[in-house]
């Protein structure tokens, strides 16, 4: 009897190991169906899942209702699983490199665990080969079981879009591997229990590996085109989003915009790619020059607000600007490799007042994350930048901006939200 059929009929368990926006949905989603443990080292992240509370706030309490899951952080309890699947952050430090010690960390946890006949599944995006040559191992060091033989391994990367409501887990066209041709097909039809659309089968883990992390490099690489279009359009005094509409009227023409690129993919995953391709000896030149566009684009922003406020005649070193937004992207509460902290940095660096205001973000995290929590709403900013296009500010116009800008305030509009809308204003966006 393989895995999948003992899963089903509840005679093994999965386990899901790292309960964060990626993993939680994949362990309620299965938790419908068939038993789950949850598993994280944050206890008190744990103890908040247990009262139905996502921490991550992209789940409500009904999702957690009529579930078959253990919330868990101790170890002993995994060892009621028998397919585990590894769902932990892949980060990179302060030089851009990648950091494996969580999903390190995660492997070790569960070769603590390890039986015969188990399965384990990598969800993280990684670089090609890291599973099989970093993860692996550390499964045979700490389980003193033999990959292949007494184990099985496969990766299928998440696909998880944070704030997205359609595309969800179990609405997403699941991609799998397997480390031979029957765990491709055991994991396969575990996957196909929750996934509605089935599953793509690919065929080695390491072309798993790096189809997942195209998928956010071509986006990065897209968006910096986006982005260095409008600086040159910006020095012709062209509005990017008039001439991208314009353009977009022609049915191949790709429907990327300029923005802030942050979060813990599109802004993480092409220096994983990037690492392993200097490992190998190739620097590539056009995913490196895009990252540089993007990671430059806060302090572009910031410095453009500082040359219109200086153009309209006021000390800048005396001046008060206003950031609306401070998540990574809008509509949620994440603030991870959130760009307008090098908004807030930059804007710091001229001797500018900051004040920071967000309906979703946590002051205190942010306070942690980057130096500077939010702020009270007030009045007579010399700039406001719109940071991030959270649904709050959707329905605010003109006369909003004006009863809380100074005289010759500028407006400063990262997505051009409010483009063609403000008339009376000194206005700016991408």
């Amino acid at each position: 009897m393989g895995i999948y059929t003992k899963i089903l009929k509840k005679e093994s368990t999965i386990a899901v190991i790292g309960l964060g926006y990626v993993g939680l949905p994949i362990a309620l989603a299965f938790a419908k169906k068939v038993k789950v443990i949850g598993f994280d080292i944050n206890e008190a992240r744990v103890k908040l899942m247990q009262k139905g509370i996502d921490p991550s706030n992209e789940l409500v309490k009904d999702d957690f209702k009529k579930s078959d899951i253990t919330f868990t952080h101790k170890l002993e309890d995994l060892k009621k699983a028998n397919f585990f699947i590894v769902a932990v952050p892949t980060p990179i430090d302060e030089h851009n490199l990648p950091d494996l010690k969580p999903l390190i960390g995660a492997s070790t946890t569960v070769g603590k665990v390890l039986k015969k006949g188990d399965y384990v599944v990598y969800e993280s995006t990684v670089y090609p080969g890291c599973t099989e040559d970093d993860c692996v191992p550390v499964l045979e060091q700490h389980s003193k079981l033999k990959f292949g033989k007494d184990f099985k391994v496969g990766y299928s990367p998440e696909r998880i879009n944070p704030g997205d409501k359609e595309h969800t887990i179990t609405k997403i066209l699941k991609i799998v591997s397997g480390c031979d041709k029957e765990s491709l097909e055991e994991i396969s039809k575990v996957y196909e229990i929750i996934v509605e659309p089935g599953t793509h089968k690919a065929s080695s883990i390491k072309v798993a590996e790096a189809a997942k992390i195209i998928e956010n490099t071509q986006r990065d690489v897209n968006i910096a085109l986006m982005n260095e279009l409008s600086i040159i359009f910006n020095k012709m005094n062209i509005n990017t989003f008039d001439v991208l509409e314009a353009a977009g009227t022609k049915w191949n023409f790709l429907k990327f915009f300029p923005g802030l690129v942050g979060g813990h993919c599109i802004g993480v995953d092409p220096y994983y790619l990037t690492h392993k391709a200097e490992s190998l000896g190739y620097h590539a030149r056009v995913i490196n020059s895009g990252r540089y566009v993007n990671d430059s684009m806060g302090f572009y922003v910031a410095k453009n607000i500082v040359k219109k406020i200086i153009a309209a005649g006021k000390n800048i070193s005396k001046s008060k600007v206003l950031v609306m937004g401070a998540t990574f992207k809008e509509d949620v509460s994440d603030i991870r490799n959130s760009k307008v902290a090098d908004i807030v940095k930059e804007l710091k660096s001229f001797g500018v007042k900051v004040e920071i205001v967000d309906p979703h973000a946590d002051s205190n995290e942010l306070k942690h994350e980057y130096g500077f929590g939010l702020n009270k709403l007030g009045k007579n900013y010399d700039g406001i930048i719109i940071a991030v296009n959270h649904k709050e500010y959707k329905c605010l116009d003109e006369k909003y901006f004006k009863s809380i800008l100074s005289n010759k305030g500028v407006l400063v509009d990262v997505k051009g939200m409010y483009r063609g809308k403000m008339k009376g204003l000194t206005y700016w966006s991408l």
